[in-house]
Parts: C-alpha cells; structure tokens; sequence
C-alpha cells in the first residue's frame, strides 16, 4: 500500500481558548488514525480482546508547525518508519496536512504490542503480522532491532 489518507473534522470541542486546536488534540487524531487502519484492515477491538493483544505506546511526539483552526480542511496519513521483523516493535508517523498541501504537524509514536492477559510485551500474533504487513512505509523505512 503507497498510503493511507484519512480526513478529519475539526470541531468546536477541539478548538482552545487562541482559537486554535488545542495541542492534545493532535494526539487523538493520531490514535483515531491507527485504529481505523486496523479495523479496515481487520484487527479489530473484538479480535484484539478474543487474542488478549493490545497495542501500547513507549513514546509519543508532536512537532507543531501551522496551526490548526476551524475551517481547515485536514487530512492525516499514517507511515510505519522502522519495525522489527516480527512487528513487535514499530515507529509510526503521521502528518497532518492542511488545506491540501501545508504540513501542520508531525506525529512520531514508538510502540509494541501488550499481552493483556499477563500484562507484559509480547511477539504478536499472525493476525497482527498480516496487518502490520499491509501498512504503508515510509521513503525512509528501515528494519531495525529497536
């Protein structure tokens, strides 16, 4: 897949006191993203619960560049940027375009894969593989140890 483009609508809940979207807000359209590329893709809430398999966050980073505001018209992507083979371990990236081609912010998320069972990191299972298979990677992708 070369990509996977998303739209967003800005709402008058997501706007701060400068009348702007307010900064952790970026955040959850990140997490809105990656969970609609995993339930189009098949991973669903159900599936991941049935094989007691969650995806957890290390680390998570915006880069604000323009600002956001009502009006906008915004779209987000998704890019893996570096994983380990078994997709144990991933770098995922988002940017969030504006008014077809201002790049407002940069998203970077480090994460794994959570047994919610024992509550400890774990390989995922063959569904998550095929998943993760199917996302689309960066220019600059890379297989990494992490």
């Amino acid at each position: 897949m070369d990509q996977y483009i998303k739209p967003i609508d800005i709402r008058w809940s997501d706007i701060d006191a400068n009348f702007h979207v307010r900064h952790s807000v970026y955040y959850d359209y990140g997490a809105s993203c990656r969970v609609k590329f995993l339930e189009e893709f098949g991973l669903t809430n159900t599936l991941m619960q049935e094989l007691h398999f969650g995806p957890i966050l290390f680390r998570e980073e915006a880069v604000f560049r323009k600002e956001l505001r009502l009006g906008d018209v915004v779209k987000i992507d998704l890019q893996l940027i570096k994983s380990r083979k078994d997709f144990s371990r991933w770098t995922i990236r988002h940017q969030l375009i504006k008014n077809e081609n201002i790049i407002a912010t940069v998203i970077t998320v480090d994460g794994a894969w959570i047994n919610t069972e024992i509550r400890k990191l774990a390989t995922p299972p063959a569904q998550v593989v095929n998943v993760f298979d199917k996302m689309p990677r960066a220019a600059e992708f890379e297989w990494h140890g992490l």
